[in-house]
């Protein structure tokens, strides 16, 4: 689950990770207030969107007026704000966030994640910040610094105070920065986040550490854990299909492609589409159903997948271990009746009672296209398509 930039830097103030103060804003008159209240003689208008790339996109401004200000959050807000991120689309802007001015003397970079690789939460930093982290990385590899932490220590005093010089924290803001990177961590640890994110960290022209944007996002298995994060989510940024999934316990993530794919298993549908592409096909969801699926489940997946105007085939690729195949066989003929599927649809089942599963498919009456293999269901899935163009 992702949350917005100002819900962001509320979590990480209660970890001692310094921010400039603002405000959430949802109206042009809310902005203006905003910056009565925080006085000064500079402030910054944000967009509120799930995406990065906002400034690029004319979502942050400078204002250096109340009137600014006002004309400013009228030219934000209700934009269709397109980044890299947000896809051609763009994201439509229903909230703002009006910040005090920063004295920005450099732009760095500081984030928590989980490397899969070392099986451990790392902390990275740069030296180079205000821009795509992937970037430093793949340019300038040296410039990005890593500190691997251990679950039972947590991120050290020595470690944090090592990275914050490496990344050109003068001595006299090392203890601060210490103490930054642990509520950072700190934050990242206790929430269940599953990414924590500054950039740009900045260092004043007084030699203090300010988080000047912030990202934070969450693993959604351990949210029951944490009911005031679940209730930032803001279903407006999300896909609506996506929405709807999640009703159903269905692992769904719509793609541009023109091929659903309704597959039992997150590592099968990512097989699932790989071969679809390998054939020149293009997937238009992934779509997990889970080890248990119901009838109602796999109606509501196949009406899912339908709202998707591009969609021109339907691959349903189930292994039966706890799903049993003929279970699945009678979800799939339900679906397909009730949905009135106009849709080519080809089936490839493999695993328990799969007799039983092919047979029920077979007597359904409909017209659904079997596969004896991935490849073979695959080809036929992508030629179906094609055929419907």
């Amino acid at each position: 689950m992702k949350i917005h930039e100002y819900q962001a830097k509320e979590i990480l103030r209660k970890y001692g990770v310094a921010t400039p103060r603002g405000f959430p804003c949802f109206s042009v008159e809310e902005a203006v207030e905003a910056a009565q209240e925080l006085g000064g003689k500079v402030w910054v208008v944000k967009a509120q969107i799930h995406a990065g790339g906002r400034g690029k996109g004319g979502g942050v401004k400078l204002a250096k007026s109340i009137d600014e200000v006002r004309r400013c959050a009228g030219q934000i807000l209700g934009m269709q704000l397109k980044t890299h991120q947000t896809g051609p689309e763009g994201q439509k802007v229903r909230r703002l966030l009006v910040e005090e001015g920063a004295d920005i003397k450099k732009e760095l970079y500081a984030g928590v994640v989980v490397d899969r690789g070392s099986q451990r939460v790392v902390l990275m930093a740069s030296s180079e910040g205000g821009m795509d982290i992937e970037e430093v990385a793949a340019r300038t590899p040296e410039k990005i610094h890593k500190a691997a932490v251990d679950p039972m220590a947590g991120l050290t005093d020595h470690d944090a105070e090592d990275i914050a010089r490496k990344i050109g924290i003068p001595d006299k803001a090392v203890a601060q920065a210490r103490d930054f990177l642990k509520g950072l961590y700190n934050a990242f640890d206790e929430t269940d986040a599953s990414l924590a994110e500054i950039n740009p960290l900045i260092l004043t022209g007084n030699d203090k550490v300010l988080a000047l944007d912030a990202k934070m996002n969450f693993d959604d298995n351990a949210l029951f854990r944490h009911p005031a994060i679940t209730a930032m989510r803001d279903l407006d940024e999300e896909d609506p299909a996506e929405i709807e999934a999640s009703k159903y316990d269905l692992s769904y993530i719509s793609l541009d492609g023109d091929i659903g794919c309704l597959v039992n298993g997150a590592g099968l549908a990512m097989a699932t589409m790989d071969i679809i592409k390998l054939y020149g096909g293009n997937p238009a969801n992934f779509l997990d159903v889970g080890g248990g699926a119901s009838t109602e489940k796999v109606t509501e997946a196949f009406k899912i997948m339908l709202r998707n105007p591009q969609l021109k085939a339907i691959l349903v690729n189930i292994f039966g271990g706890i799903m049993k195949c003929d279970v699945i066989a009678e979800g799939v003929v339900s679906a397909a009746r009730e949905v009135h599927l106009k849709v080519p649809l080809v089936v490839r089942l493999e695993g328990t009672n799969v007799d039983l599963g092919k047979k029920i498919l077979a007597e359904s009456g409909l017209p659904i296209i079997s596969g004896s293999n991935m490849a073979d269901a695959a080809q036929k899935v992508v030629a179906a398509a094609k055929g419907s163009n």
